[in-house]
C-alpha cells in the first residue's frame, strides 16, 4: 500500500483561515449585510453590464411558487451543518430578510432539481434551468496561482493527479499512465492500492513545471480548471459536461483550452503540436488569463452573487 505523505501546498487555500473568516462573519450583526446591499445594489448603470453572468447563472425566466419544501433563511442557519457549502451560501443570503424561502441542492449535483434551487454544479446541456449555480465549496474550487515559470522552460508532457474513483478517469488512467508523453497518477486513499498507476500526491508548483496539465471530470467538473487556466501551463480537456459558477459551458475549445477527443486518441498528436507551435500556445494561455481575470474581482463576485439571489426572490414573488 503506497500512503501519500503529509504536506503542505501553499497554493491551495486554508480551510482554517476560510473557516476563522467565516466565524467572524457569523458574529457581524445583520444589519451590517442590509445596509451593504442596498449599495452594492444601487448602481443600475453597472449593473446592466453584469446582468449576462446573472441570467447564465439564473435561467429562471418566468415567475414560480414556493412550495412547502422550501425553507426560511432563519431555518437554513439553524438546520444546516456549517460546512463549506453553509457558509458560502449564508455569505450572501444574509443580505436579505431572514423570513425569505429558498432551495438548495448540496454537494456534487450532476441532476435538475424538481423546482428551481441553488446549487453548487449543474448539467451544461438540457433544461438546466432550475439548476441556479452560485458559488459553493470555492476554498477548494477556487484556486488560481501566480505561475513565474514561462511555457517555453516547462517540460514537454502532459501531467495530471487526482483520484480516480468515477469510470471516466479509470479509463484514461489505465490507457496512459505507462505513456511516454504523460507523468499521470491516481492518489486514491481509500483501501488497499495495488495498481501500478498508484503515485504520490503532487503539489501544484510541481504540476506548474509541466507545459500541459490534464483537466478531467470528476463527480462533477474538474476542480483543477480554474488554477490551471491562471498558469502558464496549457489546459488540456475534452469537451465538459458539468458547470459551476467558473461558467464551464461558455468556454471555447482551443481558444481557452485545448481540446481532446473523448478517448483522449490524439494526446500524443497535441502534446507533440503546442511543443513546437509556442506562439499558438501562448495565445490559448492568455485567452485563458483573460477568461479567469473576471473571477478575481470579490467586490464584482460579490455583487453578482446578491443579483442572482434578488433574482431568485422576485421571481418567486417573495419581493418586488
Amino acid at each position: 500500500m503506497i500512503k501519500n505523505k503529509l504536506r503542505i501546498d501553499l497554493n491551495k487555500n486554508t480551510k482554517l483561515t476560510y473557516y476563522l473568516v467565516n466565524i467572524f462573519r457569523l458574529l457581524t450583526p445583520d444589519i451590517f449585510f442590509r445596509q451593504k446591499v442596498k449599495n452594492l445594489l444601487k448602481d443600475k448603470n453597472n449593473l446592466e453590464k453584469l446582468r449576462e453572468r446573472v441570467n447564465y447563472y439564473n435561467k429562471v425566466e418566468n415567475s414560480f411558487a414556493i412550495t412547502s419544501q422550501n425553507i426560511t433563511i432563519k431555518m437554513f442557519i439553524k438546520k444546516e451543518k456549517k460546512k463549506t457549502y453553509y457558509f458560502d451560501l449564508l455569505e450572501h443570503l444574509r443580505y436579505f430578510k431572514k423570513t425569505l424561502k429558498i432551495s438548495y441542492v448540496f454537494g456534487d449535483v450532476t441532476e435538475i432539481p424538481e423546482e428551481p434551487s441553488f446549487v453548487k454544479s449543474r448539467p451544461i446541456n438540457g433544461s438546466n434551468q432550475n439548476s441556479i449555480l452560485m458559488k459553493l465549496n470555492k476554498v477548494r474550487h477556487f484556486i488560481f496561482v501566480n505561475d513565474r515559470l514561462e511555457f517555453k522552460d516547462k517540460k514537454d508532457i502532459l501531467v495530471w493527479r487526482g483520484k480516480c474513483y468515477t469510470e471516466k478517469r479509470q479509463d484514461f488512467i489505465q490507457k496512459f499512465h505507462n505513456h511516454p508523453s504523460c507523468d499521470i497518477g491516481q492518489t486514491n486513499t481509500k483501501g488497499d492500492v495495488k495498481v501500478a498507476w498508484q503515485k504520490e500526491k503532487m503539489q501544484l508548483k510541481e504540476q506548474l513545471q509541466y507545459k500541459f496539465i490534464l483537466a478531467i471530470e470528476g463527480n462533477d467538473v474538474a476542480s483543477n480548471l480554474k488554477w490551471v487556466m491562471s498558469s502558464n501551463s496549457l489546459a488540456f480537456m475534452v469537451k465538459p459536461t458539468y458547470e459551476t459558477w467558473f461558467m464551464e459551458g461558455t468556454l471555447i475549445p482551443n481558444y481557452h483550452y485545448v481540446l481532446l477527443k473523448d478517448d483522449y486518441s490524439d494526446l500524443e498528436e497535441k502534446t507533440a503540436y503546442y511543443s513546437k507551435h509556442i506562439d499558438e500556445a501562448l495565445q490559448i494561455i492568455n485567452n485563458a488569463h483573460t477568461y479567469v481575470k473576471q473571477f478575481k474581482d470579490e467586490k464584482l463576485e460579490q455583487t453578482i452573487s446578491l443579483m442572482v439571489l434578488e433574482k431568485y426572490f422576485k421571481d418567486s414573488q417573495q419581493i418586488s
